[in-house]
C-alpha cells in the first residue's frame, strides 16, 4: 500500500461553499481564474498588485480555501 501524501487537494473534497463577495472581490477572483497573473490583474482594474493581493487574501479568509486550486474551485461554484 502507498502511503505518500501528495501535496495537491483531493479532487473528491467537497467543492468550496460560495461565499459573499463583494464585487470588487469578485472581479479580482475572475481576473485570476481567467490565468491573469496579479501584475495584470493590477493593470486591468487600475490597482496596485498589493491591493490585488489584498483581495485574494480577504477572498481566502472568507471562503477559507488555502491553495490556488481551491480558489479556482470557488472561482467555477461561483459561476466565474
Amino acid at each position: 500500500m502507498n502511503t505518500t501524501t501528495t501535496p495537491y487537494p483531493d479532487p473528491e473534497a467537497p467543492v468550496p461553499v460560495p461565499v459573499p463577495l463583494t464585487e470588487r472581490e469578485r472581479e479580482v477572483l475572475r481576473h485570476i481564474a481567467a490565468g491573469r497573473t496579479y501584475a495584470q490583474t493590477a493593470r486591468r482594474m487600475g490597482l496596485s498588485r498589493h491591493t490585488v493581493d489584498a483581495y485574494l487574501r480577504r477572498i481566502r479568509a472568507k471562503s477559507d480555501v488555502t491553495s490556488t486550486a481551491e480558489l479556482m474551485r470557488l472561482a467555477i461554484a461561483l459561476g466565474l
